[in-house]
C-alpha cells in the first residue's frame, strides 16, 4: 500500500511539473531523450533561486572560500589522473530479447518509458554477463577526428577546481585553510536514467574544495589536533582542528542550509559509510539523504579527500601542488626532536601510503615520501581536502517533492474544496509575490495594480494576474508556490472611506489568513518575508 501511495504521489508531481511549468521532457515534440530535461519558467526560477542561495552560503558571505567557473570540455589527462578514464564505470548487461541495455545493479528498477516515475522489471528476457561501460560522453577538439583528438564533457566539476588550486590561490590571495567553490553543468552517460530528474544524462553539480592541512602540520604549529567530542555543529573554525573536525564541520553547515532553504532536518538522513564503502583515497564519507516519494536517496556527499586529488595531479602534470606555510616553517624549529620525528615518520608514511597506491615502485616511493617528510620540516606540504558535492537537479527535486500538499480551501461561496499547494520556503520560491486587481475592467483597480508590481519588481519576482475569479487566481498561485498575494480592491482607492485608503490585502500561501497593509509598508514587510 505505502509503494502504491508513493507511487502515486510521484505521477501527480510529475504531473504538476508539467502542468505548471517547472519541468517539461526535453525534446519532447520528437518523442524525448531519455535522461534530459527542460526547467520551464518557474523550474529555471527555483534553480537560479537554489544556486544562488548557494552561492551566497559558499563564497559572498564568508571570507575563506573563492569562486571558480571552469570550461565543461578540458584536456584529456586531467581525466586520466583523476581515474575516470579508466575506472568511471558502471557494471552492465544487455538483453538478449528486447536489445535493451541495463545496469547490474538496478535489474528490479527499470523505468517505464510512458511513466518515468514507475519502476519496473518489464523484459525477462537472457542478460549477458555484466560488463564495466564507462560513463564518461566522449567528443573532439578540432576538425579532425583522431585519438588525438579525443576529449571529454566533464563528469564533474571537482576536477577544475583541483587543476587550477594554484591559480585561485594566489590571485585570491587566500592560505590553507580556504576553499574553492564551483557550479555547473556535468554529464553522465547513465545507462538507466531513472526517477524523474533524480539520475539523469545532464545535471547541475555545486561542489566546495576545502583545502586544509594535514594534521601533521597542524599539531606542529598549534601543539594538539583537536577531534570531534560528540555529534552537532563543532562552532567556528579554530587553527588547531584535524580534518575530523573540518568534515564535522561541514557536515553540519550543509544540513544548515537545508534546513535555510525548507528542508527541515527530520526530511534528511546521515548515512555514514562503512570503512568497506569509502574510497580508496577517502578518509570519511558522510551521505546527506532525503525521503523522496520513491525511496531515500542521496542528495549530497560530504567526503574528507585526504591529499589524493591534488598529488594525483602533481605527478601525472609534473607541475608543484605543495603549498607553503609560514608558520609551520616557523613552528618546526621549536617543537622537540623527539616531536619532530614523530611527526615527520607520520607523514612520511602517509605520503607512501598514497605513492604505492598510485602504483610507484617501492623503491621510487620511498624516495617521493621521503622528500616529501623532510619538505613539511620547512613547511612545504600537499594540502588535505574536504569536498561537499551537492546536485542542483536532485535538490530541486527534493523542494518540489517536499513542497507538494494536499488540502482544503473555502470557494468564493464558503464550500470547502481540494487545493494543491506548494508549500515552498519563501527564501527560494520561485515567485514571491503575485499582484491581483479584483476586477480587470476597472481601470482604476488596473492601474493601482499596475504601480504596485513596478514598485516590487525591482525588489523581487512578482507575477501579474488579473484573469478570472480572486478565487481561481489564488489556486493558480498556490500551485506555483508563491508565498504571497497582494489584492487591490475599492477600498484600495477609498470608495468605502479614506481609512482603508491606499491599502491592499495581503494574502499568506500555507494559512490563507488576509490582512489589510499599507501600500507605504508593503515592500519593506515583503522584503523581510521572503529574505
Amino acid at each position: 500500500m505505502a509503494e502504491t501511495k508513493s507511487g502515486e504521489l510521484m505521477e501527480k508531481i510529475v504531473s504538476l511539473c508539467k502542468r505548471r511549468g517547472f519541468i517539461f521532457q526535453s525534446s519532447e515534440i520528437y518523442g524525448g531523450l531519455n535522461g534530459f530535461w527542460d526547467y520551464g519558467p518557474l523550474g529555471a526560477d527555483l534553480k537560479r533561486n537554489v544556486k544562488e542561495f548557494w552561492w551566497n552560503t559558499m563564497t559572498r558571505w564568508r571570507d575563506d572560500v573563492a569562486g571558480l567557473e571552469a570550461t565543461i570540455i578540458m584536456h584529456p589527462k586531467i581525466w586520466k589522473a583523476s581515474g575516470h578514464v579508466d575506472t568511471f564505470s558502471d557494471p552492465m548487461v544487455d538483453c538478449k530479447t528486447c536489445k535493451a541495455r541495463f545496469r547490474a545493479d538496478q535489474m528490479n528498477e527499470i523505468p517505464c518509458p510512458q511513466k518515468p516515475s514507475k519502476m519496473s522489471n518489464e523484459c525477462h528476457g537472457e542478460k549477458t554477463e555484466a560488463r564495466p561501460f564507462n560513463l564518461m560522453f566522449e567528443t573532439t577538439v578540432g576538425p579532425i577526428k583522431t585519438d588525438d583528438s579525443l576529449a571529454y564533457l566533464r563528469p564533474e566539476t571537482a576536477q577544475a577546481i583541483f587543476a587550477q588550486f594554484k591559480n585561485v590561490m594566489e590571485t585570491a590571495r587566500q592560505k590553507v585553510p580556504f576553499g574553492i567553490a564551483q557550479m555547473g553543468k556535468a554529464f553522465r552517460n547513465e545507462v538507466t536514467p531513472r526517477n524523474f530528474t533524480f539520475r539523469s544524462r545532464e545535471f547541475e553539480q555545486m561542489e566546495l574544495e576545502f583545502f586544509i592541512r594535514p594534521d601533521e602540520a597542524v599539531e606542529a604549529i598549534t601543539g594538539t589536533v583537536a577531534r570531534p567530542l560528540g555529534p552537532g555543529h563543532p562552532g567556528e573554525p579554530q587553527p588547531n582542528w584535524g580534518w575530523q573536525m573540518w568534515h564535522q564541520y561541514w557536515v553540519e553547515e550543509r544540513i544548515r542550509f537545508y534546513e535555510n532553504i525548507g528542508l527541515p532536518r527530520t526530511t534528511l538522513e546521515e548515512y555514514w559509510q562503512k570503512p568497506e564503502e569509502l574510497a580508496h583515497y577517502a578518509r570519511a564519507t558522510v551521505d546527506l539523504l532525503f525521503k523522496f516519494p520513491f525511496g531515500t536517496q542521496e542528495l549530497e556527499g560530504i567526503a574528507a579527500r585526504s591529499d589524493f586529488d591534488l598529488s594525483q595531479h602533481q605527478r601525472c602534470s609534473g607541475r608543484p601542488m605543495t603549498v607553503f606555510d609560514e608558520e609551520l616553517k616557523a613552528a618546526w624549529p621549536k617543537l622537540d626532536p623527539a616531536r619532530q620525528t614523530e611527526l615527520r615518520d607520520r607523514y612520511r608514511q602517509a605520503r607512501l601510503k598514497y605513492l604505492t597506491k598510485a602504483g610507484e615502485t617501492v623503491e621510487a616511493a620511498e624516495k617521493q615520501a621521503q622528500a616529501d617528510a623532510e619538505a613539511l620540516t620547512k613547511g612545504y606540504y600537499v594540502p588535505h581536502v574536504i569536498e561537499p558535492s551537492a546536485g542542483v537537479d536532485r535538490l530541486t527535486l527534493a523542494l518540489i517533492s517536499n513542497a507538494y500538499c494536499e488540502d482544503q480551501a473555502p470557494d468564493e461561496k464558503g464550500k470547502l474544496e481540494s487545493r494543491i499547494v506548494m508549500r515552498f520556503h519563501p527564501r527560494i520560491a520561485p515567485l514571491k509575490v503575485a499582484v491581483f486587481p479584483l476586477l480587470k475592467n476597472k481601470p482604476e483597480l488596473v492601474a493601482k495594480a499596475r504601480e504596485i508590481l513596478a514598485l516590487l519588481r525591482p525588489h523581487m519576482t512578482a507575477f501579474y494576474d488579473e484573469a478570472g475569479a480572486i478565487g481561481r487566481r489564488y489556486r493558480r498561485q498556490d500551485e506555483a508556490g508563491t508565498p504571497f498575494g497582494v489584492t487591490i480592491d475599492f477600498d484600495t482607492l477609498g470608495e468605502k472611506g479614506p481609512e482603508l485608503k491606499d491599502t491592499v490585502t495581503l494574502r499568506e500561501r500555507d494559512s490563507m489568513k488576509q490582512e489589510r497593509v499599507r501600500i507605504a509598508d508593503l515592500l519593506p514587510l515583503l522584503l523581510e518575508k521572503i529574505r
